[in-house]
């Protein structure tokens, strides 16, 4: 869907990166190393992203980082567009909603680097009826076109693994992470 609108591979890639979470920075060569391309036709789309205020950049020595805009007029409706090819939106409706007493629910992993590796790994915190949850997430990767892989924690076991779950780049899908 967002190829037919955007032609530019490099162009989705970097949008992808940077609006799938409001949190993920890089620099030029290691965004050209993740997507296998050249830095020149990463740099052209870096500059064009920026000039239209889309990124924001920040000079660092002989490097500049790069990052998504949020005072942007366009970044809330980029940041759905975006959420939305990844598929989070099917995931809140069609798993979170139904399968129990959820308390948070967060993306972690490749998604919310910004990379989209057909596996998505979420995290549910809460009392979940385990059935439904396989019975939506079967349902939920038929419509999305993606892997999603489950990791079911009751608030104790959040509590005991918080640290190093929430300190990853992650996304927000439902309540709040306490």
């Amino acid at each position: 869907m967002l190829d037919t609108l955007i032609t530019s591979k490099t162009r989705i890639k970097l949008l992808l990166k940077f609006f799938s979470n409001k949190s993920n920075s890089a620099y030029l060569r290691s965004l050209a190393e993740e997507f296998g391309e050249s830095t020149n036709s990463v740099r052209v789309e870096l500059n064009r992203l920026a000039e239209a205020g889309l990124l924001e950049s920040e000079p660092s020595g002989n490097t500049v980082l790069y990052k998504a805009n949020t005072r942007s007029p366009l970044f809330p409706d980029l940041q759905n567009i975006v959420s939305k090819y990844l598929g989070f939106d099917h995931i809140i409706e069609q798993v979170i909603l139904k399968i129990g007493d959820v308390e948070a629910a967060f993306i972690t992993g490749s998604y919310a680097n910004g990379k989209d590796t057909g596996i998505i790994d979420l995290v549910v915190i809460g009392k979940v009826n385990k059935d439904k949850m396989n019975y939506y997430n079967e349902r939920a990767e038929v419509t999305i076109s993606k892997k999603i892989r489950t990791l079911i924690l009751s608030k104790e076991e959040f509590h005991q693994h918080k640290v190093e779950l929430v300190e990853k780049p992650h996304i927000l899908l439902w309540g709040q992470i306490k």
